[in-house]
């Protein structure tokens, strides 16, 4: 697997560099965030790892121009950070996951394999899938695109895809956010259900054409996708 590390503390970056290639994976480190946009453009990567504090072009500002051009790929933040406002502005940014300096770099690779995992287990899930009819749109699960009649196709995200196919499967039913977080994160915990929030958000636009579509919130329950 290959890895777009931007990182500009020369110390960490060089480690962090050094121990995923001994690990096994073939890791690229840009110094700051243009020089990470620019190896990502000229280069072809599975996974990302991106510092939020950097000059020239911070973590978030480098992730929304990743995710123009590679909606899917999958990015860790790293940050000095702990304040939940900043964990949630890198979900919205379109983190995977969030690491708060200092980590154990053994626990950093767990989460990156448990990314992975989710993403295989995904896209097993949805292969022999096919057109689901979500009101007046057309989803196809298998290249997780949604298509509005008379409207060029939307390419969702792995995670949005995920959900949409869930709810498409329970139409009129609840389904409980532990199960969804669990199924599509692999966890549900605080900060995955922060970022659950935040796709559940972005389908609610991508939907909002037809009238007749509604992602309810459940209290104390979950979700309910009518239509």
């Amino acid at each position: 697997m290959k890895i777009l590390l931007a990182e500009d503390d020369p110390n960490l970056g060089m480690l962090l560099q050094e121990y995923l290639t001994v690990k096994g994976y073939k890791t690229d480190l840009a110094k700051d965030g243009n020089e990470g946009l620019d190896k990502f453009m000229s280069g072809t990567y599975e996974m990302c790892i991106l510092d939020v504090m950097m000059p020239k072009k911070d973590g978030f500002a480098l992730a929304k121009e990743i995710r123009m051009k590679n909606p899917d790929v999958p990015i860790i933040f790293l940050t000095a950070k702990a304040m939940k406002e900043d964990t949630l502005q890198g979900f919205r940014a379109g983190a995977d996951d969030y690491m708060t300096k200092p980590f154990e770099m053994e626990e950093l690779i767990m989460r990156m394999q448990a990314i992975m995992r989710r993403i295989d287990k995904t896209e097993t899930e949805v292969a022999p899938s096919k057109e689901v009819a979500v009101g007046e749109y057309t989803f196809d699960t298998q290249t997780q695109t949604l298509v509005y009649p008379g409207e060029d196709s939307v390419k969702l995200t792995t995670k949005e895809a995920g959900l949409l196919e869930l709810f498409s499967q329970n139409k009129n039913k609840p389904v409980s956010r532990s199960f969804a977080l669990k199924l599509i994160w692999g966890d549900d915990t605080y900060f995955n259900a922060r970022s659950m929030d935040v796709y559940i958000t972005k389908l609610r636009k991508h939907l909002k054409k037809d009238d007749s579509i509604k992602i309810l919130n459940l209290h104390g329950e979950g979700f309910k996708l009518i239509c």
